[in-house]
């Protein structure tokens, strides 16, 4: 695409005038100059040695070609295993390279909330909620990183209304960023005897851990409840008022937390969450305003978009952004969430590109 190929020349060219300027004592006695030069170099580095390793596997690719056209079926044999692996290597680094082309994100590298909320479907879709939490627990166990529940709304056949934790380690944002909306399951429930075929629905939401210098909350703006932890049917779990409600007035945003047995605990819980999603908010009106300054009608993120099908009796999984259908859904909610997960952050880094 010459749009990429121009694209990359760029970016180049940017390295090799980086490079230079890092090596100038004006710049190294420069601390903040220095540091914002450095994070580029890192990055444009990156774009460099993707380019230079695929640029080497075209070459090989190429010259495999020979093996490919020899008379000897053996050997022709070998050439067409070694075309087929070749030729897989080049995508993935394709892919990779395409979304180096964008620059990051500094939020990418955040820590996350993950909020699962039961929608139409009733028991069925709070069971979905916690199919859902339990293969994003598989993806981040993978991942190497860590899942603590900040908030959860039990039924009582271990369904979840609504489930909030907290993920953390490396590019946990940017990973999960695009999950954001509905998800779709089509299966027979487990409570059904008739056999017959349900669609239930889940939001999930992601937002990005909120640092306390990007969000200030005045106290003015936020209204505190406190009552006492109830459990699955409504039945009290706590005999002290543990529970905290918090409501940013402005915005008329409330999180609640009742995991924790200190009051305290709980308030501090909620408005983390809080501030996330302030920041998420924040970050959707910068995106909007982005769009409508070029005029994108891409819809990525909305929670109101429907953005995914679990369909059970099928084994598949239906990804409506990016006509994405695999057919492999016994191992994705097993965690196994790379490709789908790269599938569509390369879609987007695509949009970005282009726009």
């Amino acid at each position: 695409m010459k749009m990429v190929e121009n694209k990359l020349i760029e970016l180049k060219e940017k390295f090799r005038d980086i490079t230079e300027q890092l090596s100038k004592p004006e710049v190294i006695t420069n601390l903040e100059l220095y540091t914002e030069l450095n994070k580029k170099y890192s990055w444009l580095s990156e774009v460099v040695e993707k380019d230079k390793e695929l640029c080497f596997l075209r070459s090989e690719w190429e010259d495999n070609k020979e093996l490919l056209n020899d008379p000897d079926p053996e050997v022709a044999e070998l050439g067409q295993e070694e075309d087929e692996r070749l030729s897989s290597q080049i995508e993935q680094s394709e892919n990779e390279l395409l979304i180096l082309l964008v620059p990051p994100d500094p939020v990418d590298n955040k820590n996350a909330y993950l909020e699962i909320r039961a929608g139409t479907g009733g028991e069925e879709a709070a069971l979905f909620a916690a199919d859902l939490l339990r293969m994003y627990r598989r993806y981040a166990e993978k991942k190497r990183w860590i899942v603590e529940v900040v908030n959860q709304s039990l039924t009582g056949i271990g369904g979840f209304k609504e489930i909030i934790v907290s993920i953390s380690g490396k590019g946990v944002y940017g990973a999960l960023k695009y999950e954001s909306g509905i998800h779709r399951v089509q299966r027979v429930p487990s409570t059904e005897s008739s056999g017959r075929l349900h669609t239930s629905a889940v939001t999930v939401a992601i937002m990005p851990e909120a640092e306390d210098v990007e969000i200030k909350i005045a106290e003015r703006d936020l209204r505190v409840d406190v009552y006492r932890s109830s459990g699955p049917g409504g039945q009290s779990v706590n005999t002290t008022d543990s529970a905290v409600r918090l409501t940013h007035l402005p915005t008329g945003l409330v999180v609640t937390c009742q995991d924790e047995k200190s009051q305290h605990k709980n308030k501090a819980k909620a408005l983390k969450v809080l501030k996330a999603r302030l920041l998420q908010l924040k970050i959707n009106q910068q995106e909007e305003e982005r769009r409508q300054l070029r005029k994108n009608q891409v819809k990525s993120g909305d929670r109101s978009e429907k953005i995914r099908t679990y369909n059970y009796p099928q084994a598949r999984l239906s990804d409506h952004r990016i006509n994405l259908t695999l057919y492999k859904l016994p191992m994705i909610l097993d965690g196994d969430l790379d490709g789908v997960i790269e599938a569509v952050n390369t879609h987007f880094r695509m949009e970005q590109l282009l726009n």
